[in-house]
């Protein structure tokens, strides 16, 4: 998500597979032509912290544009640099957020195409809502016959998980810059097509007349296949390993911000035992299997369709 801290409609959002991270330019009060008053420096560190933080996310810029942005940051033009930063961030940008003088927000379509897999200088808290994101149950009262307060019909639209991503190295806040990047991630419970109104505010009060502050977006969710993991010690004898799995864009398989227990967030690789299955989208994978420092790794290609059989199988070996 790019925020733009200076009163210009700016780009928002950037889709990943299982989420969406989102790019969002907030532009507070500057025409288009005055974006290269944004100093290089504060800039290009907030890019970093972007990049930083997809990359922990297991959602990795590609490596051409994670080059490109380096070499935009050597560039000694600064004003070159920030429009050469913007143009590599733009493909990721799914809405373009406008916050005006009076801090209302407004916003409008990016340029990334959303696409999801199934399972006056403002400092303020950015919030993103939607109805298609609302709790689809509720907590009980512990009263004999709890009136009904979600329907079916409910359900079936509350389909997506929308979070703002603003731990470490991000912010909870913006940083009140011209322009910034933010992470928006959304999970699609359902595959197919699914539509959702989003909404960004900094507060209450700050949405703009006539809805402007809300974008209707439809996202093609793609459906997940099932890859089964075969794994056997030196012995030939079924076992349990670590797999780290990339696509060819190197995003992490399951998505780390999406893990619970036992899987864990912070590291690369899940733990899985012989015959089991992790879901992901048909396409290329880098599939690492590994049983502790006295066995060697193993990396394998896959290939995953929606007809199968997809499965990619380790006999581990031992080097002492």
């Amino acid at each position: 998500m790019e925020y733009r801290n200076s009163r210009l409609p700016a780009p928002i959002f950037v889709i990943t597979s299982n989420l969406i991270w989102i790019l969002l330019q907030a532009t507070i009060g500057l025409p288009l032509a005055a974006q290269t008053r944004v100093p290089l420096q504060p800039f290009a560190q907030q890019v970093r912290q972007v990049e930083t933080s997809l990359a922990y996310l297991g959602q990795p810029l590609a490596q051409n544009d994670a080059d490109a942005i380096n070499q935009a940051i050597g560039n000694a033009n600064e004003a070159v640099a920030i429009e050469h930063l913007e143009q590599i961030l733009d493909k990721y940008t799914l809405a373009i957020v406008d916050i005006n003088a009076e801090s209302r927000v407004k916003v409008q379509s990016g340029h990334a195409k959303p696409e999801l897999v199934n399972k006056a200088g403002v400092a303020a808290r950015l919030v993103a809502e939607s109805s298609s994101a609302l709790p689809v149950f509720v907590q009980s009262d512990l009263s004999s016959e709890p009136p009904k307060k979600i329907s079916a019909a409910d359900t079936r639209d509350r389909w997506m998980d929308l979070e703002l991503y603003d731990k470490d190295p991000m912010s909870p806040r913006l940083s009140g810059m011209p322009l910034e990047y933010r992470i928006l991630q959304i999970y699609s419970r359902d595959p197919g097509q699914r539509s959702a109104s989003i909404s960004f505010n900094v507060g209450q009060g700050t949405q703009d007349i006539g809805f402007r502050n809300e974008m209707v977006v439809v996202f093609t969710a793609l459906p997940a296949h099932p890859l089964r993991l075969w794994v056997r010690d030196e012995n030939g004898a079924p076992s349990m390993a670590a797999f780290t799995i990339r696509d060819a864009l190197g995003r992490l398989y399951p998505n780390p911000a999406k893990r619970l227990a036992p899987d864990l967030f912070f590291q690369p690789q899940v733990y899985r035992a012989n015959g089991d299955t992790i879901l992901v989208p048909a396409g290329s994978y880098t599939v690492t299997s590994s049983m502790g420092p006295e066995y060697h790794a193993q990396t394998k290609q896959v290939e995953v369709t929606a007809t199968g059989p997809n499965e990619v199988s380790f006999a581990m070996q031992r080097w002492i």
